[in-house]
C-alpha cells in the first residue's frame, strides 16, 4: 500500500507528529523528540513531514533540508508493526523523488551510527558512507547518493 507524505506546516500537526510517535521515536538521530525538540528542527531548516498509512495513522516522520546542491535527509524509525513491508523503501524513493523534483545533485543521509538496518537499506538504495558526518555529532553518521 502506497504511503502518504503530508508537510507540517502549523503547530497541530507538529503536535500531532509528536502525539503520534513519542513511545516509538525517542531515540532519532540527533535530536531531543519533544514539542520543543521539533519546533527547533523548523528553526534550523527542517521541513517535517509525517508518512501516513492510509490518512489516519502516523508511521513514522521524516525530515528534508535543501543546503546548495544537497537534499539533507532523515527519519524516524518505521513503527514496529509496519516494519518489514517495504515502507521504508518507499521513503528512500520520496527522498529522490524530492531531490529530482528540486533538480538538485545529491542526497544526503542521516542515520544513528547503530542502526545497522539502515545501513543495509542506504546501500540498497545505492548511498555511500562518508568517512565523516557534517551533523557534528559522533553518533550519526552520513549517507551519499549522487543523482544522476
Amino acid at each position: 500500500m502506497p504511503l502518504n507524505f503530508q508537510r507540517a506546516k502549523t503547530d497541530k500537526e507538529i503536535k500531532e507528529i509528536l502525539d503520534y510517535n513519542i513511545d516509538a521515536f525517542t531515540d532519532s538521530p540527533d535530536f531531543t523528540w519533544d514539542l520543543e525538540g521539533l519546533k527547533q528542527e523548523l528553526k534550523n531548516g527542517w521541513e517535517i513531514y509525517s508518512v501516513r498509512f492510509k490518512e489516519d495513522e502516523i508511521i513514522a516522520a521524516i525530515f528534508l533540508k535543501t543546503e546548495g546542491n544537497k537534499l539533507l535527509t532523515k527519519n524516524t524509525t518505521v513503527k514496529a508493526h509496519h516494519q518489514g513491508l517495504g515502507y521504508n523503501h518507499q521513503i528512500k524513493d520520496f527522498f529522490e523523488l524530492q531531490a529530482r523534483d528540486l533538480k538538485l545533485g545529491e542526497l544526503h543521509h542521516f542515520c544513528r551510527i547503530d542502526n545497522f538496518r539502515m545501513y543495509s537499506l542506504n546501500e540498497s538504495h545505492g548511498y555511500k558512507k562518508m568517512e565523516k558526518s557534517s551533523s557534528g555529532d559522533e553518533q550519526v553518521v552520513e549517507w551519499v547518493k549522487y543523482i544522476d
